[in-house]
């Protein structure tokens, strides 16, 4: 039975079976990406609300998602694509050659795109189409950026690297009990961040969701850690709102403020969004 190898959840699946993430099958004894070139969204973004600040601040850059994510947030944002699977998505179907081909004409013109960000849903499990857009980009002196959960194995991380300029990590919480609420593994994101950081720009992203990853004990926990990476990677504080399945309170300004205050003792750069 042949074992998915991208990400620590490792589905093995049967013929025709589809893995937790709704985008990996099983497909004639091989598992797949049945997202491959299809794209659920696509929009000429602000790099800045990626979130990176640290990044060609004040570019555009060309942004797509596909379908399905291999994490379950109760409070995901962009649900309608990341919980969904083929059957459940609108989605045109793009090459890697029309993308960077697309992604060229937009750098040619006053939009001043710069490359091509693979976000809104879980780009990792889109392993092999990121990887031959970026080789496709790279070749023609487009930047690559991954918005991520980070719940990569380690090899196909490494393989991956060299084409990727920049990206920003979410490091959801930390603790492993947070991890599970969430449905990934901290230890994973951690390998993810630091791997990353000595290949690339990275930013990291925490969502503050109230009662569950709110308090300035676990901040200072977090932040210290990416310290120990380098006290210069900015840090990305941002506003939860009831969303999918969670209909928890809205995080207040002034929580939002005390952790930022927190996180400064350790990093150079907190910033808070979503506001």
């Amino acid at each position: 039975m042949p074992i998915c190898s991208i990400c620590p959840r490792h589905c093995r699946l049967n013929e025709g079976q589809t893995g937790f993430c709704k985008a990996r099958a099983c497909v004639n004894g091989e598992i797949v990406p049945i997202n491959y070139g299809k794209i659920t969204s696509i929009a000429l973004d602000p790099i800045e609300k990626k979130p990176l600040y640290h990044f060609y601040s004040g570019s555009k850059i060309l942004s797509v998602g596909s379908f399905g994510c291999n994490l379950r947030c109760p409070f995901c944002q962009n649900y309608q694509i990341s919980m969904a699977g083929l059957n459940d998505s609108n989605v045109q179907n793009i090459s890697p050659q029309e993308l960077a081909n697309l992604a060229l004409k937009l750098a040619q013109e006053p939009a001043g795109n710069i490359g091509v960000a693979f976000t809104y849903n879980e780009p990792f499990i889109s392993y092999e189409f990121v990887r031959d857009c970026c080789e496709i980009l790279h070749s023609v002196g487009l930047k690559t950026v991954l918005v991520t959960n980070g719940q990569i194995n380690l090899p196909p991380l490494l393989d991956l690297l060299p084409l990727i300029d920049a990206m920003n990590i979410d490091l959801k919480g930390f603790s492993q009990e947070y991890y599970d609420y969430v449905g990934g593994n901290l230890e994973c994101v951690k390998q993810t961040i630091a791997t990353a950081y000595d290949k690339c720009h990275v930013e990291v992203t925490t969502l503050i969701v109230p009662t569950k990853n709110d308090n300035v004990e676990a901040m200072e926990k977090e932040v210290a850690w990416l310290a120990s990476l380098s006290p210069e990677i900015p840090l990305h504080l941002s506003r939860y709102f009831p969303r999918y399945k969670s209909q928890i309170d809205t995080t207040p300004i002034e929580t939002l403020r005390s952790l930022q205050q927190a996180a400064q003792k350790y990093l150079k750069y907190v910033y808070i969004g979503n506001c």
